[in-house]
Order: structure tokens, then C-alpha cells, then sequence
């Protein structure tokens, strides 16, 4: 919980899910979205359980495939900050159910978005939540969608474990349109 958050308000605050845009947003090339997504997660990670997210099966497939498709080195100094942070953060991996599906396609304000995004919403909508993310597509379609950018600001550490491992997992930059 945020220490100017009561009880009450955490018990009401939305569900909070991220998308693979927001995580290897972490990746950007661009800077502004690199350390904006960074931020994110720095600040979800110092805020322990409070900092709790939701992340989708297919979200999490969507990074791996991503990270996959670059030469096994890459690969090799990527991966061992994405395991400690999926470990170390309150991720809540969880799949999607019949109501997501039957909504993804019955939702008039999903019409028009790829199949994973209008699944995506489908989920965080049927949940209460709210989706943080970094894809341009989903910002520039937010209007009436539980949809939030990602902020700005100044960069952040992490915890120095962690920060040494995210350095060195900068050898893997993506270009933020095909986020």
C-alpha cells in the first residue's frame, strides 16, 4: 500500500496489469520509454506486496518470443534480470477464462484492435482493472478504455543487485514501435 493510501483505499484501488509493451519497454531504444517503464517497475518493486501487478499468460509468451528471436549471447545476459525480477516483483501470472474470450469479441470499444489486445482488455475490463502499458496503438485507441501510459521522469535505480543485473541486460534494445 502506498504510505498516503488507507486500507480502505487499497481494498477499492483497480487490479493493476501490464503488458509485454510496458516490460520490454524496459529495452526501448528510446530513452523516454526505456526509463519510464523503468520507473514503473522500480517503483512496484520498492512498494513490496502493495506493488503487486497482473500479467497474462500470453503477455509474458509475447517477451519471451521478443527476447528470443535475438542471438543466444544477447539472450545470455538478458534473461538473468527478467528471472530475478519476475521472482522479485508481486507478478501474478494468470490465464485468461471464458468470459474474456466471449468479451474480447462482444466488446464494441475492442473493435478494430489486434485478437491479443482486445483478449488483453477483455481480461483487465472483466477484472476491474487498469492496464499500464507502453504500445502507441493502445494509447492513441485508449479513449472510454481502462488503458494508462507510462509516465516520465528521471531514472530511478534499482536495489544494486538487481540495477547490475538490468545494465547489463541493456545489450538488448528494442525498437519501441514494435513493442
Amino acid at each position: 500500500m502506498r504510505p498516503d493510501a488507507t486500507p480502505e483505499a487499497a481494498e477499492h484501488a483497480p487490479t493493476v496489469f501490464i503488458d509485454a509493451t510496458l516490460f520490454m519497454g524496459m529495452h526501448s531504444q528510446d530513452d523516454t520509454v526505456r526509463v519510464a517503464a523503468k520507473s514503473f517497475f522500480a517503483a512496484r518493486l520498492a512498494a513490496g506486496d502493495a506493488g503487486r501487478v497482473y500479467m497474462n499468460w500470453e503477455q509474458v509468451g509475447r517477451c519471451d518470443d521478443l527476447v528470443w528471436g535475438y542471438e543466444r549471447g544477447v539472450q545470455d545476459d538478458y534473461y538473468p534480470f527478467m528471472d530475478v525480477l519476475h521472482t522479485d516483483l508481486a507478478i501474478d501470472r494468470v490465464p485468461y477464462d471464458e468470459d474474456d474470450l466471449r468479451r474480447a469479441f462482444t466488446t464494441p470499444e475492442l473493435d478494430g484492435l489486434p485478437t491479443h489486445e482486445r483478449l488483453l482488455l477483455a481480461q483487465v475490463i472483466g477484472r476491474g482493472g487498469v492496464l499500464h502499458t507502453a504500445s502507441p496503438r493502445l494509447l492513441k485507441a485508449a479513449d472510454g478504455l481502462p488503458v494508462v501510459p507510462i509516465g516520465t521522469g528521471a531514472e530511478p535505480s534499482f536495489p544494486a543487485y538487481l540495477e547490475d543485473l538490468y545494465q547489463r541486460s541493456l545489450v538488448l534494445k528494442v525498437d519501441s514501435d514494435t513493442l
